[in-house]
């Protein structure tokens, strides 16, 4: 017996993931740090344990000094800035694996789109961009070209595209001039435009006036760890969001291509810099146009040299496309239940996604899993998948459930990102130009050198937590020096996913 073996919790470079059933032939199994940014799949029914294994591998990342990012669709992942309270099911677990179960808790970060349970998650108009908008608006084909029009002419006009009333003023400016525009462009039909508009408000009221707008999300404050060394989990609060899927999803993609965007190359590592977990993830993929998928295959392809793991969450392993599918090396297959033909025909297709084993039918075990346990093949040493194993999923350390509003209110309170966050800022931009009847500064002018003074004046303060107003203007000026800065960047190519070529 290997010394990893001996003591598996204690494996350098490894996450312990489980162990395979029975004292006398117990093998435990492994995810690699250095094979972390290879993406992975946890997928499975509900209730056969999806998230425990989730919360396990978010544990184990942040042990090795891996920061976190995962969605809390339900609400039950937001105990991991508590400590486990020893469930009598978990100890019997650790017993079963040949563990001493030992609670612990973790450095948490928690954000919110709506600002009600963590610190408020913003993006602009701009940095969305025509591609990801139209997909978030479920527009057209004719509607996505009018959206693409609208952010030509801004950025050709110096109009800031910040929130949604920026967007629907340069619509509106677009529409009134379609005749001067459309030798140039094409046709920019009113009811294309109405149409934008009808959709604009629908995305107002799922909480689109909330997400859109200033300050907007730093990306790199993801990518942190605490002074203990361990990485910070950031969990978005998700509940509410779920009630838009198709906003949740078209913000983790966002979230997904800023990341490749923004994080530089790093290649192959002894461990990734961030982990991300994209739960429900059929919602990304469902009724996505080709273009869209051809992105998102490019990107989950691309981002691991930056450090990122993509770990995708869902019922059936399916849901996720051929291309996407091929990329996740780190599997973990819970229980799946074939009641139907159809049932059935899915579980045949999850079993021949993995290695097989000669000890047993993987198609027959996928069928049989008990709660708690799955079938698990990660990459092996050398890169290529592991045989799948009948694994016991070790119990996580900390709490598995929800946090009390006096728990989650003192972790935000204690956060460095108290205050940075919280206070929106409405600045001069397509809007307030607009209805002045001018045209916006193509070069940054007297606002981004004012941007890049007081950007240089609070950001020099380093230690120093600042007011909330301290905070808005910081943002404001740092925002506004990156417009100026980034505007010869973005006449060449807008984003990863949200961009039109120039």
């Amino acid at each position: 017996m290997s010394a990893s073996e001996r003591h598996p919790s204690a494996a350098p470079g490894k996450i312990l993931v489980g162990a395979t059933n029975g004292v006398p032939t117990r093998a435990y199994r492994y995810l690699t740090l250095s094979l972390g940014n290879r993406h992975g799949l946890i997928s499975g029914a509900t209730g056969g344990g999806k998230t425990v294994s989730l919360q396990l591998l978010a544990e184990g990342f942040s042990n090795a000094g891996t920061a976190v990012f995962l969605a809390d669709v339900k609400g039950d992942l937001a105990g991991l800035s508590q400590p486990g309270d020893s469930k009598p099911a978990f100890v019997k677990r650790a017993e079963e694996i040949g563990l001493d179960y030992q609670p612990d808790r973790f450095p948490v970060a928690y954000w919110d789109i709506f600002g009600a349970q963590g610190h408020m998650v913003r993006a602009t108009v701009s940095e969305m961009g025509p591609l990801l908008l139209s997909r978030l608006l479920d527009l057209n084909e004719t509607q996505e070209g009018v959206i693409n029009i609208v952010f030509k002419v801004a950025d050709e006009q110096g109009l800031l595209l910040i929130d949604l009333k920026d967007l629907r003023a340069a619509l509106a400016h677009v529409a009134e001039h379609a005749s001067e525009f459309k030798v140039k462009y094409g046709n920019i039909s009113p009811a294309s435009v109405g149409a934008i508009q009808r959709q604009l408000l629908v995305l107002e009221t799922q909480g689109g006036d909330k997400f859109f707008g200033e300050p907007q999300l730093d990306i790199t404050d993801f990518v942190r760890t605490d002074r203990d060394g361990r990485g910070v989990v950031n969990i978005l609060a998700a509940d509410k969001l779920m009630r838009s899927p198709r906003l949740y999803a078209t913000f983790l993609l966002w979230m997904l291509s800023a990341l490749f965007e923004t994080l530089p190359e790093v290649g192959d590592q002894d461990k990734p810099k961030l982990v991300y977990f994209f739960d429900e993830a059929h919602l990304l993929f469902d009724d996505a146009p080709k273009a869209l998928l051809t992105a998102i295959e490019q990107v989950v392809r691309l981002i691991r040299s930056k450090g990122v793991g993509v770990y995708f969450v869902t019922q059936n392993p399916l849901d996720v496309p051929d291309t996407v599918l091929g990329q996740l090396g780190n599997r973990i297959q819970h229980a799946l239940r074939a009641f139907t033909p159809r049932d059935q025909k899915a579980v045949r297709a999850a079993a021949e996604t993995f290695r097989r084993n000669p000890a047993f039918d993987t198609t027959d075990a996928i069928m049989h899993l008990a709660v708690g346990e799955a079938l698990v093949s990660m990459l092996g040493e050398k890169g290529a998948p592991e045989m799948v194993d009948r694994v016991l999923i070790a119990p996580p350390a900390a709490r598995v459930g929800p946090v009390a509003p006096e728990e989650r209110a003192a972790v935000i309170r204690e956060s460095k990102f108290s205050g940075k966050y919280d206070v929106a800022v409405d600045r001069d931009s397509a809007y307030e130009t607009l209805q002045r009847g001018g045209q916006g500064s193509t070069g940054g002018g007297l606002l981004g050198t004012l941007g890049g003074l007081l950007g240089t004046v609070f950001g020099s303060a380093k230690g120093k937590k600042l007011s909330p107003v301290e905070a808005a203007l910081r943002s404001a000026a740092q925002s506004a020096a990156r417009t100026a800065g980034n505007r010869i960047a973005k006449e060449i190519l807008r984003g990863v996913l949200g961009g039109i070529s120039k």
